[in-house]
């Protein structure tokens, strides 16, 4: 039987572990690909739903100010935080790679949300507007919106964490520290969050 020479030999074992090598670079590049894709779909979602509750809001506003046009503050500061999120809601995904551009993100729309519901409460001192079918449409719809906002920031939150851990594993950190694959940033509760809320009867 016909030895194979030692220099072929040794020529098959590079060439399969240049393939080994390839082949698991391969994969792991496509898994952070697919994760990162995973990540764009679900924040495209959040900016969704947000963009769902910025167009609610002058309806709801409108059918406030009919029954209490002397809630002026409240109407101003609803008014205010919805031109403040203007611009703020259909964003590059390169926010998502920078923590402050990111936090300032998470803060508009935080502020948008917390004078919706000062907003809602107002309306609970107005029996004639809180009977009224089109603000109840339109507070269903708002409500309906704000569990929408809350599934999708979990969603997202989840696939950031999966792409986060990948990312940062061994030996997938090595590849994706190469292919520029960054941490993304995620959801945090605000800070009006981190305390009980003030009842008062």
């Amino acid at each position: 039987m016909k030895k194979f020479p030692k220099w072929l030999i040794a020529v098959i074992i590079v060439v399969v572990c240049i393939f080994a090598i390839f082949s698991a670079y391969k994969n792991t590049y496509n898994s952070f690909v697919t994760l990162d894709e995973t990540v764009s779909a679900e924040w495209a979602e959040v900016q969704n739903q947000y963009q769902r509750r910025y167009d609610l809001i002058p309806n709801l506003v409108s059918t406030v100010k009919g029954y209490a046009s002397h809630e002026s503050e409240v109407l101003t500061q609803v008014s205010e935080a919805r031109a403040s999120a203007g611009g703020q809601i259909n964003i590059s995904e390169d926010v998502l790679n920078n923590p402050e551009a990111f936090a300032k993100y998470q803060q508009i729309q935080d502020n948008l949300g917390a004078s919706l519901q000062r907003l809602l409460m107002v309306t609970e001192q107005y029996p004639d507007l809180k009977a009224d079918q089109n603000f109840l449409a339109l507070q269903d719809q708002l409500e309906g919106t704000e569990n929408r906002i809350a599934v999708a920031r979990k969603r997202f939150n989840d696939a950031v964490k999966e792409y986060n851990i990948k990312i940062r594993k061994f030996p997938g950190n090595i590849i994706a520290n190469m292919s520029g694959f960054d941490k993304k940033q995620s959801f945090t509760a605000s800070s009006d969050a981190q305390s009980a809320p003030k009842v008062e009867f």
